[in-house]
Parts: structure tokens; C-alpha cells; sequence
């Protein structure tokens, strides 16, 4: 694909940094991991690949913002622009050996997200779009799925782990849905069930607290690989509120009944 300068320089970053965390990953059982919070880790890999794609954005656009997993926020001195990363999307994955994790970069100009990376380096898949301009997997353009059917249909969510308020919420959905579909997929990468959506992998997703790293670039990959994308509550925000459903045009509307009911 043509990108743009931007998007030319985070394919570059998520490239370098998935390089860096394919090498960790192989020698994932000699890594230091040390505990964030309950189910959620960070690892030496994780910070070392962030570093990387900080470095590489930073230079290039040295007046930009930066909003990180692990490296906080940085306003920068050009207020209306900012970096939102995700260094290591599925770091439980990663640290137990699943080949299902990915490096996630998406820019944001006054408030919108305009350009997203999601790289999968165990299967060196890079999906990007830029606003206006289509997504791509590789050299692929992308579509969301054709399906109009809901019981031909697959769909991924999160499933909560250990602890977290929202489980009966999430286990409630899959109630509701599995019964009238083709099946439901918990893989454990926020951005890489969105950029599947995008691939037409996928019929339809949706999850609750996430945050914006978590899914700024593939909002934008969604949407340009001709996906709705929604507030899981219609008068919500989501990258403020961290709940979204998309699916494609056809089978939105009872998907989405399904869920809000």
C-alpha cells in the first residue's frame, strides 16, 4: 500500500519492535516477568519494545503527543496530534508461549484516530489504514465480511478474568448470542480481534473496559475496511467509555439488538 509519511514511519516502528519481541518471545521461558495487577503482566519485552517504537515515532515527529500502556502520557508541544501505543497487545498470551499477540500504533489528530498499525510478527501480518485511504493486510485490501446470516456467523469478545466486576456481564452476552450463531472466539488480543473483524475473519466483536491503546488503531482499520463500529451504549464515547461493538453493515443491527438487550 501507498501510506503516508506517518504511516510509513509507524510501519516502521511496529516492525522494528515486533522484530525485538519475536527474538523475546522465542525464549519466552527465560524472560523476568514481574506481577502489574491480577491476570495482567508486564515483561522486559514489553518495555524494551515500547522504548523502541518511542524512539522511532519521537524522531520522526518530535512535537507529537504519546499515550502508552506503560509509558504514561506525554502532551507534547503540538497539542492536536498524539501517538496512542500498545507495545505488546496479548502479553498473557506471549508469556505463555501462544503465537497470538501484536504491536498496536494509531495516531490521533484532534481527537480522531487517523491512521492505525496492528502487526502480528508470528505471522508477520501488518494491517494499517489511514482515514479515507482504505485498509490493507500486507498488500491485501481489506473488507469485512459478506455473511447476512448470524447463524453462519463468528464472533470474538474478552472474556474477563479473575476478579473483574464486569464477568457476569460478558458471560450474560455469550448466553445471548452463542444460541444464534455460527460461534464465539476469545483469542485474547483486543486489536488483533479488531483488525480480524476488518479481514472478514471474524463477523462481529465487542468488549467492555478496554482501554484507548488497547483499540485506537483498529477503529480506524474497521471502519476503513468498511465496518460500523459503535459505543456499546448508542449514547456513549468509545474510546472515553472503552466498550465498542462492530460487526458488518448486514448483520449490525441484530447483533448489536442482541448484545444492548
Amino acid at each position: 500500500m501507498q501510506g503516508s509519511a506517518n504511516l510509513n514511519v509507524m510501519i516502521k516502528a511496529a516492525r522494528k519492535a515486533g522484530r525485538s519481541l519475536a527474538k523475546d518471545f522465542r525464549e519466552v521461558e527465560n524472560l523476568q516477568v514481574s506481577r502489574k495487577g491480577a491476570g495482567d503482566f508486564v515483561s522486559k519485552a514489553d518495555l524494551s519494545a515500547e522504548k523502541i517504537i518511542k524512539d522511532e515515532l519521537m524522531e520522526a515527529r518530535p512535537t507529537y503527543g504519546w499515550l502508552a500502556e506503560e509509558g504514561g502520557e506525554d502532551e507534547g508541544a503540538d497539542p492536536t496530534r498524539r501517538w496512542i501505543v500498545d507495545p505488546l497487545d496479548g502479553t498473557t498470551n506471549f508469556l505463555h508461549g501462544l503465537p497470538h499477540w501484536a504491536v498496536s500504533i494509531a495516531l490521533e489528530h484532534k481527537g480522531q484516530i487517523v491512521a492505525g498499525v496492528i502487526y502480528d510478527p508470528s505471522k508477520d501480518e501488518l494491517f494499517a489504514a489511514e482515514k479515507g485511504a482504505g485498509a490493507f493486510m500486507n498488500e491485501q485490501r481489506l473488507r469485512v465480511s459478506s455473511r447476512h446470516s448470524m447463524i453462519e456467523s463468528i464472533f470474538a469478545t474478552g472474556i474477563p478474568f479473575g476478579g473483574r466486576a464486569d464477568l457476569p456481564l460478558t458471560i450474560k452476552d455469550i448466553a445471548k448470542l452463542a444460541p444464534a450463531v455460527a460461534g464465539v472466539r476469545r483469542f485474547g488480543s483486543a486489536a488483533l480481534d479488531l483488525a480480524y473483524v476488518a479481514a472478514g475473519r471474524y463477523e462481529g466483536y465487542w468488549e467492555r473496559k478496554l482501554n484507548s491503546w488497547d483499540m485506537a488503531a483498529g477503529i480506524v482499520i474497521v471502519r476503513e475496511a468498511g465496518g460500523f463500529i459503535e459505543p456499546l451504549n448508542p449514547k456513549g464515547d468509545i474510546m472515553a467509555d472503552g466498550e465498542l461493538i462492530c460487526s458488518n453493515e448486514a448483520i449490525f443491527g441484530t447483533f448489536s439488538k442482541v448484545i444492548r438487550s
